[in-house]
């Protein structure tokens, strides 16, 4: 056999090899569209009152693309599905696909794989100024949001602003500060929110359910009021994944090829922390969605920000969804106790395959 005989299969399945590869992000868009659309379908469909399949077609299709169709079906029916679980559904879409993107910018900004869209005292701020609305004698609305809401975006984005001031960012310096900043700032709220906790009195109940998150009064107003925000900072972060890959090599590298260190990072790490506030404002606090989700993309199509993002975003808003319509199915369980049951095993399951060689 001679030696160009016995390397042409190795070439062949090397070249099938990279086309496998190259055709795994466009695989895995696909398929998490569709199954989008399953899940978009299944959860207006589903519930304490189950809906048949053609009706809520029909109504859909009818009230939302116009398709002719002969009114038949009963108003509670429309009621149930546009006012009620539309927006619940895609609110949930909404929420997951802006963790999973913030979960994606932090873990690449902070290099570190245990990083998640909470990281920076987020979470505990918004659960503080939740607990704080909660707790006074009035109760207002604001473009559509009530005062819970209000106060959990300020509390979040407030939080935020402590942890960059306090962590003194320089062009070149390492974000390990920030990450040091952002434990003690949320430690800090965290006991703020502990003392609020004990002089709730009846209120504690409702501190309890916003800290495990749910999309129970999720509506077309705050739908409305979140979609900018939370679509605003999705496009900042995706424009900016060739920097975010170069910066995944180290700041000094990413600044020898060419990056604007300082700008590129506040922006990241600006634009995460919005989604993220905007996210728990109208969700309250739910886990592992963008700890769990970039890893599981990560596996299928590698760690290129260009591919991890769309892709975390779409398989992020599937994931959440879903978790929320098993969380609605017994009763009304909070989503963060199904986002936690899913994903804590899942993440636990990621740890062990460090043991075949994938690098969280």
């Amino acid at each position: 056999m001679t030696t160009e005989s016995a390397v042409a299969p190795r070439l062949a399945l090397t070249s099938r090899g990279m086309d496998a590869l190259r055709r795994r992000p466009l695989v895995a868009g696909a398929a998490g569209l569709a199954a989008l659309l399953v899940v978009l379908i299944a959860g207006v469909a589903l519930g304490s009152v189950a809906i048949p399949l053609p009706e809520t077609l029909a109504i859909l299709g009818h009230r939302l693309l116009g398709v002719p169709a002969t009114v038949s079906w009963p108003a509670s029916s429309e009621t149930i599905i546009l006012d009620l679980r539309l927006p619940r559904v895609l609110a949930a879409m909404l929420v997951g696909a802006g963790l999973s993107l913030a979960g994606v910018t932090f873990q690449g900004l902070l290099r570190n794989p245990l990083a998640d869209p909470y990281v920076l005292g987020t979470a505990s701020g918004a659960a503080l100024g939740a607990a704080l609305a909660l707790l006074l004698p009035i109760q207002v609305a604001l473009l559509g949001l009530g005062l819970v809401n209000v106060f959990a975006f300020a509390g979040a984005l407030a939080a935020v602003g402590v942890v960059y001031r306090a962590s003194r960012m320089g062009a070149l310096s390492s974000l390990t500060s920030v990450l040091l900043t952002g434990y003690a700032v949320g430690s800090l709220l965290a006991a703020g929110l502990a003392l609020t906790m004990y002089l709730a009195g009846n209120t504690l109940r409702q501190i309890l359910f916003y800290l495990l998150g749910s999309f129970a009064l999720a509506s077309w107003p705050q739908l409305i009021v979140a979609l900018p925000l939370i679509i605003g900072g999705a496009i900042v972060i995706l424009t900016r994944a060739r920097a975010l890959n170069a910066l995944l090599l180290g700041e000094e590298t990413a600044a020898h090829l060419g990056v604007n260190v300082r700008r590129e990072r506040l922006l990241l790490l600006g634009a995460a922390s919005l989604v993220t506030a905007a996210a728990v404002a109208i969700s309250g606090l739910v886990g592992f969605v963008g700890l769990v989700v970039p890893h599981l993309v990560r596996l299928v199509v590698g760690p290129n920000a260009r591919r991890l993002l769309p892709l975390s975003a779409i398989w992020g808003a599937c994931f959440l969804a879903c978790a929320d319509l098993v969380a609605r199915m017994p009763g009304e369980l909070p989503v963060g106790i199904v986002t936690a049951v899913v994903g804590a095993p899942f993440f636990l399951y990621l740890l062990r395959g460090q043991r075949s060689g994938y690098e969280l």
